[in-house]
């Protein structure tokens, strides 16, 4: 069987130059080097990669006019690689992340070569301090960070998609510009009988965050919840999904501000349209279920 060909995609939104060249250097510097280097400007011109930094190949730019959020960002490059036409897998990577070990991507390659149905692998996510928050581990309740396996869900930050999955499952869901993006994506491909593989060796490091430092992050992650449980399941656990997070978001959430615009949102995601519906089967519930996250959690 012929290699997987790899390409590594970075969006940006032109406020992290140091850490953008600082990723694309420890690109440069994988023993197994990328096929395809794609960059995409999210509302934001680029500079001249090839001529600053000593990369294996050109770097692809893409400069969008308006910023489209990080999945219609990803869009964007997805939509250039098939230009192209000879990629079989695309490496996403967060602007301000690193790649620490020089075999991240033959890692990828031989991961995918080995599994024919392997749609999505989930890297693992550190701090300088070799420390994985809790809430970067793709499973329920207090996780050990390096224990690998077959997941329901991968991170955003770090991650590896199969060409041919996005082609048959659809790409990144654009409307939803920030937040449950990686659900959205995660459950169509499940749904399909794509396995999802947390594979924890695979190392990104990447500063340590809270989601709610973005503006938005309040409003857009409840709205887009609504949306993801309208779209994606059973009209059963539509209002079992959401009861579970409002009480969740109660038990957590301690500030009026923050609560106040996570109902606004969450009245928004109902109010407004959700997109298409394409509900999982049932049988994809169970799946989930067995793999250790129902779909309402």
């Amino acid at each position: 069987m012929r290699a997987p060909r790899i390409a590594v995609a970075v969006v940006t939104m032109g406020n992290r130059p140091d850490e953008v060249d600082a990723l694309l250097e420890s690109v440069a510097k994988q023993d197994v080097p990328p096929e395809r280097i794609v960059v995409v400007g999210n509302g934001c011109p680029l500079p001249d990669f090839a001529r600053r930094l000593s990369l294996p190949g050109e770097v692809t730019a893409v400069e969008l006019d308006e910023n489209l959020g990080c999945p219609g960002g990803r869009n964007a490059a997805l939509a250039r690689l098939r230009e192209f036409g000879d990629i079989d897998v695309v490496v996403d990577l967060d602007d301000d992340g690193l790649l620490v070990d020089p075999d991240v991507l033959r890692r990828v390659r031989d991961l995918y070569a080995a599994d024919e149905r392997l749609g999505i692998v989930g890297f693992r996510i550190a701090d300088d301090l070799g420390e994985t928050q809790q809430r970067h581990v793709p499973r329920i309740g207090n996780s050990d960070p390096l224990r690998g396996g077959y997941v329901t869900g991968f991170l955003g930050g770090g991650h590896a998609l199969r060409m041919a999955m996005l082609d048959e499952v659809g790409d990144w869901p654009a409307e939803f510009f920030f937040a449950h993006e990686e659900t959205d994506l995660a459950w169509r491909a499940a749904d399909a009988g794509w396995r999802i593989l947390y594979a924890p060796e695979l190392l990104l490091r990447h500063p340590k965050t809270s989601p709610a430092r973005h503006a938005i992050y309040y409003r857009v992650n409840a709205r887009n919840r609504v949306w993801l449980a309208r779209r994606r399941l059973p009209l059963a656990l539509v209002p079992v999904h959401l009861g579970v997070w409002v009480l969740l978001t109660l038990a957590r959430n301690r500030s009026g501000a923050g609560l106040r615009a996570w109902f606004g949102g969450f009245v928004e995601g109902v109010r407004e349209p959700a997109g298409e519906r394409r509900p999982m089967r049932w049988r994809t519930v169970w799946r989930l279920t067995r793999l250790g996250r129902p779909p309402v959690v």
